[in-house]
């Protein structure tokens, strides 16, 4: 495959942006050269190297490029969750690239290894591999968790800093890849004989709807679909699928959003203001049957508004956003 140009991976980067921060790691893989041949870019990847776990991945929602991993504690859990392991392995790729260190493509290569193997053979990722006993296991679309992975595989087969990777990795990738967007196509939930758009987390097996932590419920998802549907909206050449797919996502959203409020996260109540004036926003959850906007807190129990969520869930976390809006926008670009 011919390796594309620098500004087609800007764009994979700003869609992905639009939903998620980058973490510290992501933010060191985009140094220059230089930077990483300097003694401040060498003790950045000692730190990154020494949180690695003996699988070859890194914990999620740790500063891995700050200080050393402390040698007297066992090591977290790596995970894919929270875009944990991508940005290591995009550092350690750039450092490779920038100073022809073994040690840095080694790790890597373990990384991107470990990496391939969780893939499951119906084309979705787990947020940890080995798995768990637990939701973790699901088919996790849950804070761009699988779509991250699938653009840093789509990265890896497009971006010479990537030429380390053997003919054979590669091609390993590029059928992950297909796998990949066709677990997704086949995870798009179908209501009276429509196609919608996802659930956070999908199981692992049947490909349906799965829970995950107690106020994550089977649902249709707001935040999750919309960076699927962009991420579909990027392939360069889309199956006649990809598009029903991306057309129905985008009648979806265009169905579920809420106009003439605006949101508040935290403790005031109510959490709705009514404002004409406010942009259209969508719930972070939708019932699958009857497409309300619903809410729960950490006893389970599923509610329809969410000031009849406790404080601590209610200002805990996102429940409305304004997801719709970069959808339709992107949309608006794809269909020219």
């Amino acid at each position: 495959m011919q390796r594309i140009s620098i500004a087609i991976l800007a764009v994979w980067a700003v869609n992905a942006s639009l939903l998620f921060a980058a973490t510290p790691a992501e933010k060191v893989a985009r140094q220059p050269g230089e930077w990483f041949r300097g003694a401040e870019g060498q003790q950045t990847l000692r730190c990154i190297l020494s949180w690695q776990t003996d699988h070859g991945d890194w914990p999620k929602n740790i500063d891995t490029t700050n200080k050393p991993f402390p040698a007297d504690r066992d090591k977290p859990n790596g995970s894919f969750d929270n875009s944990a392991t991508i940005g290591e392995l995009q550092a350690l790729a750039r450092a490779f690239q920038a100073t022809g260190q073994g040690e840095y493509k080694s790790a890597f290569l373990k990384g991107f290894d470990h990496l391939l193997a969780a893939q499951y053979p119906n084309g979705g990722w787990p947020q940890y591999f080995p798995l768990s006993k637990n939701y973790h296991r699901h088919i996790t679309f849950n804070d761009g968790t699988m779509i991250n992975i699938m653009q840093f595989l789509d990265e890896v087969t497009e971006e010479p800093a990537y030429d380390m990777i053997d003919d054979e990795r590669l091609l390993r990738t590029r059928k992950a890849l297909e796998r990949g967007i066709q677990c997704i196509l086949d995870c798009q939930i179908v209501v009276d004989g429509e196609r919608t758009v996802w659930c956070a987390q999908h199981h692992a097996e049947t490909l349906a709807p799965a829970l995950a932590r107690s106020y994550e419920h089977p649902s249709l998802s707001g935040a999750e679909s919309a960076g699927n549907l962009l991420y579909l909206m990027d392939l360069p050449e889309p199956s006649p699928r990809v598009i029903e797919a991306v057309e129905s996502g985008v009648k979806w959203f265009d169905s579920a959003k809420v106009n003439g409020y605006r949101y508040r996260k935290g403790k005031e109540l109510p959490s709705l203001i009514a404002d004409q004036d406010a942009p259209p926003i969508w719930a972070r959850f939708y019932e699958i049957e009857t497409n309300r906007p619903m809410f729960s807190d950490r006893d389970g129990k599923i509610v329809y508004d969410l000031d009849q969520v406790g404080e601590e869930r209610r200002s805990g976390y996102t429940w409305y956003g304004t997801w719709g809006t970069k959808v339709a926008k992107a949309h608006a670009k794809w269909k020219k």
